[in-house]
């Protein structure tokens, strides 16, 4: 029972991140931008402005097309955030807040984050639509692709922390990894913006070319869900990022405070990520290929070399 508890009260807690990230989302890309943005709902600065988004997507028509495969078009939404959710309960947010502390934690984030491709695959080639088909080819390239980074750079924290826990690398953190595991920090938090497909490797969405990629057929809550799926994707990378890299909820009065340095820590990740949105063009498809081949992926095997090294003088 006590683990149900936990459990429910740490997604809880995470769930309510996305929602505050999405807003920010809006106020920060107006700012940056020169614009007002969203005012109007709420009486102060358009604070309900998702909530209203929220509103209208459930007021809108769930529309399937005619030669849709039905079952799969409409299960892909859900697959698409259920990943999400597993990871979410594994990650610590302070000393003993955790949903579920396992020892191969890191292993089990890992291994759900790839089920990101099937739910993009699903709706690609069940919506019968050749540019939902185009944005499911680019988008398991790009996911199949960005994953040997992501397992790398991850891999070399692990190793230097000697365990696949993830509050197990949070309790073995050294303020000095912050250098000699920087190009893994990099790595990672890259290849996880592309598994999240967030700009600027959205190619699979790539409104300008694709109409909306592999989510054009959907509408009404479904449509919703895979915005929310990103939300929910962008605190999970920004989450694992803070837990494996930047030691979780290490700061001054941890044990009493450390979930809000987890936090805040969190927000500082999310607010760079929606920033190189506003800021970075979008990539072609080759720059993206040769972006990960080329430079991720040898970087991600040097630190994992120079970890290796590490661990055998110490």
């Amino acid at each position: 029972m006590d683990l149900v508890v936990r459990v429910l009260a740490v997604m809880a807690g995470f769930l309510v991140l996305p929602l505050v990230v999405g807003q920010v989302e809006h106020k920060v890309m107006a700012h940056m931008q020169g614009r007002v943005g969203p005012m109007y709902a709420g009486a102060f600065h358009g604070w309900a402005q998702l909530i209203a988004d929220g509103v209208k997507f459930v007021q809108k028509e769930d529309i399937t097309p005619k030669d849709a495969d039905r079952t799969v078009f409409q299960l892909a939404p859900i697959v698409a955030l259920f990943p999400y959710l597993i990871v979410i309960m594994t990650i610590p947010l302070g000393p003993g807040l955790v949903g579920a502390s396992l020892d191969i934690g890191l292993f089990l984030v890992l291994a759900v984050l790839g089920i990101g491709v099937v739910a993009v695959l699903m709706s690609a080639w069940s919506s019968a639509n050749k540019y939902s088909l185009l944005g499911g080819v680019r988008g398991a390239a790009q996911l199949l692709g960005y994953e040997l980074p992501l397992v790398l750079s991850a891999a070399s924290v692990a190793m230097a922390a000697g365990t696949l826990s993830l509050p197990g690398i949070v309790e073995a953190w050294q303020p000095w990894w912050l250098i000699w595991q920087a190009p893994a920090a990099l790595v990672f938090f890259v290849a996880g913006l592309a598994e999240i497909r967030r700009p600027p490797f959205d190619m699979p969405i790539a409104d300008s070319e694709l109409v909306f990629g592999y989510m054009t057929e959907y509408s009404g809550l479904r449509f919703a869900f895979f915005l929310l799926a990103e939300y929910v994707g962008i605190v999970v990378i920004a989450a694992l990022t803070t837990v494996l890299f930047l030691g979780g909820w290490h700061g001054p009065y941890e044990q009493q405070l450390g979930w809000l340095w987890t936090l805040l820590k969190i927000f500082a990740l999310a607010f760079v990520i929606i920033w190189l949105r506003v800021t970075y063009p979008r990539m072609r498809e080759d720059q993206l290929q040769r972006f990960c081949w080329l430079i991720l992926v040898p970087v991600s095997l040097g630190q994992l070399v120079l970890t290796v090294a590490v661990k055998s003088l110490v």
